[in-house]
């Protein structure tokens, strides 16, 4: 009862049930994954170069564009309320 109160720890608590500690495992992995956590941490662990640093975030910047784009193109193509895109060959 008393974690509950705390907001914090609600979304990187796992509870292991029946004793069943390796499911509980990847739960929690695939909750700092998606988190960024264990990336932060990795990176953090050593010293960066200011040159790889630049190359990093240069690389994320780059695939958030083409990430978006291809989301938006996705997007486009599987959209259902468009016309007909090759009007008279149905």
């Amino acid at each position: 009862m008393g974690m509950r109160r705390h907001a914090q720890f609600i979304a990187r608590t796992v509870m292991v049930q029946n004793g069943n500690v390796d499911s509980a495992y990847k739960v929690l992995s695939r909750i700092l994954g998606q988190e960024k956590i264990l990336e932060q941490y990795r990176r953090t662990r050593f010293f960066e170069r200011p040159s790889q640093t630049r190359r990093r975030v240069n690389y994320e910047k780059c695939m958030a564009i083409y990430n978006e784009d291809m989301n938006r193109k996705i997007k486009f193509i599987l959209r259902t309320n468009r016309e007909d895109p090759y009007p008279g060959c149905s």
